[in-house]
């Protein structure tokens, strides 16, 4: 046999549904040529010696990740991630027995041949000893933390802990061994990933943790090492890649394996570290999974993300896995054959046969177990005076309690709330000359002491009239747009607009949507709505909801950044690290989506680009260069490309004394660009394990024209640079930088400017939040003083270019800054961008329902002829479904407080011609595909039914929402006319904004003032048309058409000059039927609906109408 491992083919695992899956445990049989592998899909399986030959295979319970498999000689242990228990099975696949607790199974030990017993972690803090012949819990013992890693010998159990300590215990017992403080030892900061012994020594892997408030856990770089026998720690083993794996090679009292997650392998002896280690490198294209070794350490295995076991063998001939001829190969067990019974009708039924049970059936159960009944005496009597006056609010019913009921209470005097005119309902209600809708008004916001009022956290208010009531106009007094904040993910309401506000950013945006983007969820897509929508909207509130919606999709497929709920969020949640996050994960997106473009336009000189354009988010915000590598050995050079979109910067070491001057922004940053990086690996050139120095080399012509820097600023130490220090400001306007080739500096200087920063405001006494501080373009051409404005989520306020780029104090941390490049400016190149959608949306299919019943389209698609042109006029309608339930509290007298409005999708939306020939016709007819969890589908208001969602059950036109919104942005941008009924709230769950002039709503033409109620279409459809509508469900092709037709029939009114008469005859006869159509009764003559007819139709049937009414 070999010493040293070479690598062998891998064994290729089965795939799911035509998908590799992930191999998630391993483990070499000791008695057998088998390797067990257990899948992501729960799925143990035995692959015969190295040629893979697939054998036996079994569900470990649900359809979650195998977690861990041990074998033995007769049987295998293996455990899910789905809960079910842990379980032994036969090695043909038949279970022996499952082991299910009330609470999950964190780990379990190996059951080494002389033990009678094996332990299992649970999450509820306790130990549980098990048989591993029938898997009865012999005995629990609790545990002072969750145990991650459990391992068993003869004589002691060594256990790993979640709080990073290690424990030797007495497996009799449980408890710990006597001994006093050798029993445990803290190897690591945070929980131990892994644990194993040899000999003497005890190995362990873990978490460790930075020393940075409020910081994630990472993987220790060190293999901690112990002497079993006291635990006394001994010299650890460093492993810079990080080790992910490790397992002690049998028959070697001090040999270790270290594996890492991309493959690289370390064998070490713990008992001489001077001896030279042995690496090796796996060539794999994604992470490792799981590793095992075989009992005679002749083979090691390495599952990977792609469904491959990769093996290294040091045997020179093809050995079996355990070293020896052993037990034979076990194949699947078959089930015996039922017997085979003639049936006829004289057949007893007893003859079937029933399975059996070792325990007692609950039919036996014995009476004197049974509970007996509890009597209670019966609750008093509500009093008669309550029930008179008893009033009911949404199913709860609350009444004022009389004077004779009242007894003595403690009452306090409450201050009447200082009225800061944030309803709009509220405003009609102030005395006059009153103004409290002014921002600067004296009474805003609360004392927070140092924290200036416009940079205090603001939240939304609900009043019964929902969010639409708040008065957003109060805190938002310019021509630049804010973002509200009741919505998921809304922390990135900062970054968003600084996206928007950096005007070759905003081009490509706005671009990208006008491209046939075939990604549902893109966030470059996004972002150009919203630009879109910001440009449009000149200071009216707008809400990035479907922006945020796609970042929560896209966080969640990939688990790179944590989805933060507004108003839910921890007290202590560190937003400078989870906006910097962020930040990386949407320039990253945003550069890759950006390549969706037909043709990649090119923005920049040719000079200074490749024949192939990059993406234009690369482009622009990309730090091209060349990477130079040097080892410390042979001072070989390798050079490799390096792209970077953003600078995380790193500062120096603070001066000691005063006279040293501190390092300005400028040199920070270039410092940040160009700093060494030094890392250990095997030199391929000199195959000597050795420290590496890398440094980027990057002209000055090369540095883009838009630079993203992370301020890193997490302490102190960090921020003291930011402070301002004797009148000055660290941020200045302009900021000079030069490239660096080979470590020599260019002798060209380039100029940058500060457009946009992202700060992070905390109080001493209030949450933290997000603003953004834009130097705003459209300011700068009109030539206002100031061009910078803060944007505080929906507060927008000018300030000075002073207090922009000042951090006077900690209540203001930096996060973010943007820089442009001064002489980008009239040499980039957007000419090759266009700005107008392709109009040919609206004449084509965009279904991707894939069982469509073509009876149920009810659409017909726009002629090239009837292609919408301002003043176009169009009926629309939208149905929504619910996707989060309104919170709300409940007071003492039966009045409610809205915490959280509830949260809605777009489900369908129709689109009617509004004149012409065809008017009346929808062209668009479109449910809206969602791949978010549905609350409620509303069907009694929407008609949406569960599968009408679902491209797999849909019989409806299905589309995805960006498309349908694109529908709609042409609309808009093309100047057409939307008419319908209550189109404010269509418009704001849609999330577009639509300008007023180009929209008429009925609610508002069929409105009085001075009655204060607005009247619902159901209602006027019945007065005005003549027709009930509604009736069952709602269909929004009928809404719409209603909707048309009372806009027609008031301009027949107001021809007719009776149209102020007519409306307030709608409201007189109104009242008398409560603002509702009467019930519909059914005709028995013909088998129809029929319903009263409205008093002004019967005078108009008599001839007596003096006003006459419009036919529908």
């Amino acid at each position: 046999m070999a010493t040293s491992y070479k690598n062998i083919p891998p064994i290729a695992t089965s795939p799911l549904n035509g998908f590799a899956q992930p191999v998630t445990a391993l483990s070499f049989d000791p008695v057998s040529d088998i390797l067990w592998t257990g899948l992501d899909s729960g799925t143990v399986t035995a692959y015969f010696g190295t040629h893979g030959i697939r054998g036996p295979s079994f569900r470990v319970g649900g359809n979650l990740a195998v977690k861990k498999i041990t074998s033995g000689d007769n049987n295998v242990q293996a455990l899910g991630e789905a809960s079910e228990g842990l379980g032994s099975w036969m090695k043909g696949g038949v279970n022996k027995w499952f082991y299910r607790p009330d609470v999950n199974i964190v780990t379990f030990s190996n059951t080494p041949s002389s033990s009678n017993i094996m332990a299992v972690s649970l999450a509820n803090l306790e130990m549980a000893f098990l048989s591993p012949i029938n898997g009865a819990c012999i005995r629990k013992v609790p545990t002072t933390s969750v145990l991650t890693q459990l391992e068993l010998s003869h004589s002691m159990l060594l256990s790993g802990s979640s709080d990073g300590y290690l424990r030797v215990h007495d497996p009799r017992t449980g408890m710990g061994r006597s001994g006093g403080t050798e029993n445990f030892v803290k190897a690591h900061a945070r929980s131990i990933q892994g644990i194993q012994t040899t000999g003497n020594f005890v190995f362990s892997i873990g978490m460790g943790e930075r020393p940075v408030k409020h910081s994630r856990p990472f993987p220790d770089p060190l293999v901690k090492v112990y002497d079993l026998r006291t635990m006394r720690p001994l010299p650890p083993i460093p492993f810079s890649a990080g080790p992910a794996f490790i397992h002690a090679i049998p028959k070697k009292t001090s040999s270790l394996v270290v594996i890492s997650n991309q493959g690289l392998i370390n064998v070490v002896d713990a008992s001489n570290p001077s001896a030279s280690n042995e690496f090796y490198q796996l060539d794999i294209p994604t992470y490792i999974t799981s590793t095992s070794i075989s009992p005679t350490a002749a083979y090691v295995a390495f599952g990977d993300a792609e469904g491959t076991v990769h093996l290294l063998s040091q045997a020179d001939n093809n050995i079996p896995f355990n070293g020896f001829e052993g037990q034979p190969v076990p194949w699947a067990d078959t089930a015996a054959p039922s017997p085979d019974i003639e049936w006829t009708k004289s057949t007893p039924l007893n003859s079937v046969g029933m399975p059996y049970f070792d325990t007692q059936l609950l039919s036996a159960w014995p009476s004197n177990l049974s509970s007996k009944a509890v009597s209670y005496s019966p609750p008093q009597n509500i009093p008669s005076q309550i029930l008179a006056s008893m009033k009911f609010n949404e199913n709860i019913a609350y009444a004022t309690l009389p004077k004779e009921l009242r007894g003595r209470r403690n009452m306090t005097n409450a201050e009447p709330r200082k009225g800061v005119g944030r309803f709009r309902s509220g405003k009609t209600m102030e005395e006059p000359g009153h103004d409290s809708s002014s921002y600067d008004s004296p009474g805003f916001g609360h004392g927070d002491g140092e924290v200036p009022r416009r940079y205090r956290r603001v939240e939304i208010e609900y009043s019964k009239f929902g969010v639409e009531d708040f008065d957003f106009g109060f805190y938002n007094k310019t021509e630049f747009s804010g973002l509200e904040t009741h919505i998921l993910n809304s922390y990135t309401n900062s970054v968003v607009q600084v996206m928007h506000y950096i005007w070759p950013i905003r081009q490509l945006a706005k671009a990208h949507i006008t491209d046939n983007c075939p990604r549902e969820h893109c966030l470059l897509c996004e972002l150009g709505f919203i630009s879109r929508m910001l440009e449009d909207a000149r200071g009216t509130n707008c809400q990035a909801s479907n922006f945020c919606k796609t970042v929560g999709v896209l966080a969640q497929a990939s688990n790179a950044i944590e989805i933060i709920d507004y108003g839910r969020e921890a007290s202590e949640i560190d937003y400078l690290q989870k906006i910097q996050i962020f930040h990386r994960f949407l320039v990253d997106h945003l550069s890759s989506e950006g390549n969706s473009f037909s043709n990649n336009p090119s923005l920049l000189p040719s000079s200074t680009q490749s024949t192939q354009a990059a993406s234009p988010v690369t482009q622009l915000l990309g730090i091209d260069g060349q990477n130079f590598v040097t080892c410390s050995v042979c001072k070989g050079i390798r050079e490799k490309p390096l792209l970077t979109h953003v600078v995380d910067l790193v500062y120096p070491k603070k001066p000691m004394t005063n006279e040293q001057a501190s390092p300005n922004f400028s040199n920070i940053l270039r410092s940040s660009l160009f700093r060494q990086v030094t890392h250990k690996a095997v030199c391929p050139l000199c195959k000597h394990f050795s420290t590496f120095v890398s440094r980027r080399s990057t002209s000055s012509q090369q540095l883009p024209p838009i630079l993203a820097v992370n301020a890193s600023v997490y302490n102190d130490e960090t921020f003291s640079f930011w402070q301002d220090s004797r009148g000055s400001t660290f941020l200045q306007p302009r900021v000079s930088l030069c490239g660096q080739i080979g470590g020599v500096d260019d002798t060209e200087e380039v100029v940058y400017e500060i457009r946009a920063l992202v700060a992070r405001i905390c109080g001493k006494d209030s949450k933290s939040h997000l603003v953004a501080i834009v130097k705003v373009p459209e300011a700068e051409e009109i030539g206002m003083s100031s061009p910078w404005f803060l944007f505080n989520d929906f507060v927008v306020t000018n300030i000075s270019q002073e207090e922009a780029l000042s951090f006077p104090d900690k209540w203001k941390f930096p996060a973010i800054v943007y820089l442009e490049r001064v002489d980008s400016r009239s040499t980039l190149n957007f000419s090759d961008l266009t700005y107008d959608l392709d109009s040919s949306i609206l004449s084509r299919d965009t279904s991707i329902a894939i069982n469509r019943d073509p009876a149920l389209i009810k659409h017909e698609f726009l002629h090239p002829d009837e292609l919408p042109k301002p003043g176009t006029l169009v009926a629309i309608d939208a149905e929504f479904v619910l996707m989060e339930q309104e919170e709300t509290e409940f007071r003492s007298d039966g009045t409610k407080k809205v915490l959280r409005p509830a949260r809605f999708s777009l489900a369908r939306v129709s689109v009617l011609r509004g004149n012409g020939p065809r008017e009346g016709v929808p062209f668009i007819d479109d449910h809206i595909h969602t791949s978010e969890i549905i609350v409620d589908y509303l069907t009694e208001f929407s008609g949406i039914k569960f599968g009408d969602l679902d491209p797999l059950h849909s019989k409806y036109t299905l589309t995805p929402l960006k498309l349908v919104y694109k529908k709609l942005r042409l609309l808009v941008d093309s100047g057409c006319i939307f008419i319908g009924h209550g189109l404010s709230k269509d418009f704001r769950i849609i999330n577009i904004y639509v300008p007023p002039e180009q929209v008429i709503d009925t609610v508002d033409l069929y409105f009085l003032k001075a009655r204060q109620r607005r009247l619902s279409l159901r209602f006027l459809s019945w007065y005005i048309l003549g027709e009930h509508i509604q009736t069952d469900t709602h269909d929004s092709i009928e809404d719409a058409r209603s909707a048309l037709r009372l806009y027609n029939a008031y301009h027949e009114f107001e021809a007719q000059g009776i149209f102020d008469q007519k409306l307030d005859e709608i409201y007189k006869e109104g009242r008398q039927f409560g603002f509702k159509p009467p019930i519909l009764l059914d005709a028995p003559e013909t088998g129809e609906n029929s319903s009263p007819i409205p008093p002004h139709r019967l005078a108009q049937n008599n001839g007596t109408d003096p006003i006459g009414f419009v036919q529908g």
